[in-house]
């Protein structure tokens, strides 16, 4: 799950599920050109619409809702799903995040078919992403031995003209 993914970056790490212009004020990737400078268009517009997807959830998870971001326009099915569940939680809970994660996704792979599949492996950096009580606006105590950079997969499918993100996965593995 996204939360479970969320938490792999603020509170340790284990298995979970989790674009606009670099220059957005959502997620910050490492390498700013890197969608412009791809030699693949196809790849720059996968990682376009995956640091679109972050972005949304970075402006949700902010804030504890979906409401008034663009997750149900780059985001969908598991993905989705897992989302909205984290957010849910995280009301119910009374806790909101501040701060944004830096990323810096790759394409792997895409595959040439009816519904054309992206891949991106992603090091999430979640060092200034950072879990808050709401009603005290104090940090959420997390187990100190939590990755704060992580291994993150995303799968990604075109549908028509724009490219969705379905499947989000935090893995157990230090970047």
């Amino acid at each position: 799950m996204v939360l479970t993914g969320l938490l792999v970056s603020l509170a340790g790490c284990s298995s979970g599920s989790g674009g606009s212009s670099a220059s957005s004020p959502g997620v910050r990737r490492v390498s700013p050109t890197q969608a412009r400078t791809t030699a693949d268009p196809r790849d720059a517009a996968v990682i376009a619409a995956y640091t679109r997807s972050w972005d949304a959830q970075t402006k949700a998870y902010n804030k504890a809702s979906s409401a008034g971001t663009d997750l149900k326009d780059t985001t969908t099915l598991r993905a989705l799903l897992d989302i909205e569940h984290d957010l849910s939680v995280m009301r119910k809970a009374g806790q909101v995040t501040t701060g944004k994660p830096i990323i810096n996704p790759k394409v792997v792979k895409v595959t040439k078919a009816e519904i054309p599949v992206a891949t991106i492996n992603d090091c999430v950096d979640t060092t200034h992403w950072v879990l808050i009580d709401q009603s005290s606006a104090k940090r959420v105590p997390l187990p100190p031995t939590r990755l704060v950079k992580y291994v993150s997969t995303a799968t990604l499918q075109q549908w028509g003209t724009r490219w969705m993100v379905t499947n989000l996965t935090a893995r157990e593995l230090a970047c």
